[in-house]
């Protein structure tokens, strides 16, 4: 993702298709944001609302319970994470309300879908930061005495999972290697990670990435490529990489996983390839067999079936 001085002489940097950046410090995004986001719902299935996580700075998430959950009935905890290259979408954009919305009525979860700042107005790493602050909070239920009832009366501490897809993925990795060097809190285990199309350096998305992080390690800034003491303290118990096979980040998905297997991380690794597909496919093409198939593969594994091969 080159950056590119514009015909037009107030663009500085444009990084397509995501955003351009002009010399008076302004950020046009290249596909709109606020038409795409739809309010929580209510609806036979899925009941959703939306929360605060803190104010200073901004973090917000929407919460998801199914319906017909029983007085006493618990359920596991997913963290979802949503991609869009640290800079554009959102939880309440449609594709990710209807996204998350399935897994719960599919896998019977309880859902937190983090709302992180995105760059480059907001530079990393505030979405890591953000999404590790959301993490915590959903942890902090495992008590009773959280803010939110439906983590409180329902939420399974003891299976939690954190998802999330392309740029969503990566941060999901910093935030299990997060948990992994801070540790959990009692009753806490995170039971597995699922990453879809994971982004972990190794393409031209670099240059907008170290762009968009100013205080940067370069290209071997531990949050792009992971080192194998971050790798050997991912803290769950298994983990789950989907990886499509035209997408442009396949070689980093399949690397991430070498590299886990080799770190001493003692967890299990399965993966699961989509031939003939490309980068978030499931996304763009919801309902196509092979992103129906990615869904129930991941239904099955928020479930804690075994889906893809070691």
């Amino acid at each position: 993702m080159e950056p590119t001085k514009s015909d037009n002489g107030d663009v500085l940097h444009e990084f397509f298709p995501f955003f351009k950046v002009y010399k008076d410090g302004r950020v046009e995004r290249m596909m709109p944001m606020e038409k795409l986001k739809v309010p929580p719902s209510e609806d036979a299935e899925v009941r959703s609302k939306d929360v605060t996580i803190s104010t200073e700075p901004a973090v917000l998430a929407r919460v998801f319970a199914p319906r017909g959950t029983g007085p006493a009935e618990r359920l596991p905890v997913l963290i979802y994470i949503h991609g869009g290259g640290f800079s554009i979408g959102s939880a309440f954009h449609r594709v990710y309300h209807e996204y998350v919305s399935l897994l719960v009525a599919r896998a019977r979860v309880v859902a937190v879908s983090v709302e992180y700042r995105l760059a480059p107005e907001n530079p990393i790493p505030a979405c890591y930061d953000d999404a590790w602050a959301a993490t915590r909070w959903a942890l902090g239920h495992a008590d009773g005495n959280g803010p939110d009832p439906w983590l409180n009366e329902h939420g399974d501490f003891g299976r939690v999972y954190i998802t999330g897809d392309s740029a969503g993925a990566n941060i999901c990795h910093n935030v299990a290697v997060r948990a992994g060097w801070a540790g959990l809190p009692a009753g806490v285990r995170i039971a597995g990670m699922a990453l879809v199309h994971p982004y972990f350096g190794g393409t031209d998305d670099d240059k907008m990435w170290l762009y968009m992080c100013p205080e940067n390690g370069g290209l071997a800034d531990p949050r792009l490529k992971p080192p194998p003491e971050d790798l050997a303290r991912v803290g769950c118990e298994k983990v789950l990489v989907f990886v499509a096979q035209k997408d442009h980040l396949r070689g980093r998905g399949l690397w991430y996983l070498e590299e886990l297997k080799r770190s001493g991380w003692g967890g299990s690794v399965e993966v699961v390839e989509h031939e003939g597909e490309s980068h978030v496919f499931h996304i763009l093409k919801p309902q196509c067999d092979k992103a129906l198939d990615l869904k129930d593969k991941l239904v099955d594994f928020l479930r804690g079936n075994v889906v893809g091969k070691a």
